[in-house]
């Protein structure tokens, strides 16, 4: 029949991923022991010639594939099954279990990351999260928005009525009265200062949206709040929408069932709906992606976005780092641990990392605040301190935006006393504006004396890339530019450096330099 879609067939499933046969594309589930854990496309995600295909299990799945476990790939829209068998894998000892250190049971989720769903999950833990959407609505009410479902959460209660068990975090929009970005991004930010003050968590990721950190079952949940306005019969909405849009489509607004809750939508959702995920957003595909237009990319980014640059590429990096025991302290930290020790000073880590350096100056009786652009990478050293009561703060600091650095600076300059700021790595991996910003943040934090500890890598002209400011094809992939260590401790002498010294490490690999700034105490 004409139009008609052939079945696929599933041909192999091994310890290198899967075979297939497929003439058209499709998303199918692959289950074990009954539970979805991934969801790919037979075009779309996988290689090959003509309708023969294969794709590789995603790197973050493969450590859990070791054991044995009914394999079933499933139509994702029908349910229909194409394979199902007991497969051993790897070892083929035990059962494959694809869960968290914890014991949480962890699937892909519509970004490709491997996290803990809302599949599996108990009525209990939802309702903590549930309660938690509630709260959060009532709050941002009282700051003077209308906020609704959006994404996922609005898909789930529209299409289901319930979260989508493939879905890993909430989401909320709302429209802002206002009509220009320089408005929405102020009230953005009023907003957050005004939750932050009711107690809840947040993190900012642009100028028209962030993030309320919630908790369910035990697992921290991210509560994505997207501001958006009208402009001339258009809707932009943070994160993927701009497309033309008619007031009477959001307000007034209605409700709907999620889960049991009432909780608000947008007048008319399925508009809403058609524009983040197309006409097809009534058919269940758990691996969407979404395909933005380029005139609205360029309007958020140019917008709201600039001060977050390769936030994204950072944010992977922290959620896929390994959780455990830290690494040993950097020849840096020791050297600060004793700079703490003679001037009597507490050391601020910036671009901390997963903090391993923070942690083993805490252990050494040493305050210290470890700063980084993504903190959620912190989190182990954040339980470390805890369970340790060691003297270690955590707090945000994004380089490349003036808002936080000053702010950061200004709390440091009203609380005089000698520091060392330790830099490992952040003057090569952030813009010459973030170079600059770190070099102020010292000038602002170092009032009473102190140093600052940093290393970084320079690129030989020899070794470089062929366009100006490349760092060449051997530098590491978060290597920002070129950065010049002349030009750099120019720039910390103007920012009031009373002494620079810098040495030339030279190994196998890379050269790196290290450098030390002085500044005296104010008089």
């Amino acid at each position: 029949m004409a139009g008609a879609r052939i079945r696929p067939g599933i041909s192999r499933v091994d310890d290198q991923g899967l075979r297939l046969r497929a003439l058209d594309d499709r998303a199918l589930d692959v289950c074990f022991d009954g539970r979805r854990v991934w969801t790919f496309w037979t075009l779309r995600d996988t290689e090959g010639t003509g309708p023969l295909r294969r794709v590789a299990w995603p790197r973050p799945l493969v450590k859990h594939l070791d054991g044995r476990s009914v394999v079933a790939v499933r139509d994702s829209a029908s349910g229909a099954t194409y394979f199902e068998q007991e497969l051993a894998l790897g070892s083929g000892a035990g059962r494959v279990e694809v869960v968290s250190p914890k014991g949480v049971e962890l699937g892909f989720d519509k970004s490709g990351k491997l996290v803990p769903t809302f599949a599996g999950r108990s009525e209990r833990d939802l309702g903590s999260l549930l309660d938690a959407t509630e709260a959060v609505v009532a709050a941002l009410r009282e700051c003077g928005l209308e906020p609704f479902l959006a994404y996922g959460t609005l898909l789930g209660a529209v299409r289901e009525g319930r979260v989508l068990g493939h879905d890993s975090d909430a989401d909320l929009g709302y429209v802002s009265r206002h009509d220009t970005p320089v408005q929405v991004a102020r009230e953005s930010f009023r907003v957050q200062r005004e939750l932050a003050e009711r107690g809840f968590a947040t993190y900012r990721y642009s100028g028209g949206a962030f993030r309320v950190d919630v908790q369910e079952g035990g697992v921290t949940r991210g509560l994505d709040v997207f501001g958006g306005f009208l402009d001339r019969g258009r809707l932009y909405l943070m994160g993927e929408v701009g497309t033309p849009f008619l007031e009477e489509w959001l307000w007034p607004l209605t409700t709907a069932q999620l889960s049991g809750r009432t909780l608000p939508v947008p007048a008319q959702p399925e508009h809403l709906l058609e524009a983040m995920y197309g006409a097809g957003w009534k058919v269940p595909d758990p691996a969407f992606k979404f395909t933005t237009p380029a005139r609205t990319t360029r309007a958020l980014e140019g917008w709201f976005r600039g001060t977050q640059p390769g936030i994204r590429y950072w944010e992977r990096r922290a959620s896929a780092s390994t959780r455990g025991s830290f690494r040993e302290p950097s020849v840096l930290a020791r050297r600060a641990a004793r700079l703490a020790g003679e001037l009597g000073a507490e050391v601020l880590d910036v671009g901390a990392g997963r903090g391993a350096d923070s942690v083993w100056l805490a252990r050494q009786g040493v305050p210290v605040t470890a700063y980084d652009y993504v903190p959620r990478g912190l989190r182990d050293a954040v339980d470390v301190a805890a369970a340790e009561e060691l003297p270690l703060d955590v707090r945000p600091l994004n380089l490349t935006e003036w808002r936080s650095v000053l702010a950061e600076g200004a709390h440091l300059a009203h609380d005089p006393r000698p520091r060392v700021v330790l830099a490992r790595h952040v003057l090569d991996a952030t813009s010459a504006f973030g170079r600059e910003s770190l070099a102020r943040l010292c000038s602002m934090a170092l009032r009473e004396g102190g140093r600052l500890l940093a290393d970084l890598h320079v690129v030989d002209d020899a070794a470089g890339g062929d366009r100006p400011g490349d760092p060449g094809e051997d530098a590491p992939d978060w290597m920002v530019g070129r950065p010049d260590a002349e030009a750099v401790a120019t720039l910390l002498r103007r920012y009031g450096a009373t002494r620079v010294v810098t040495k030339r490490l030279p190994n196998r690999d890379r050269t790196t330099v290290r450098m030390v700034g002085e500044w005296s105490a104010w008089t």
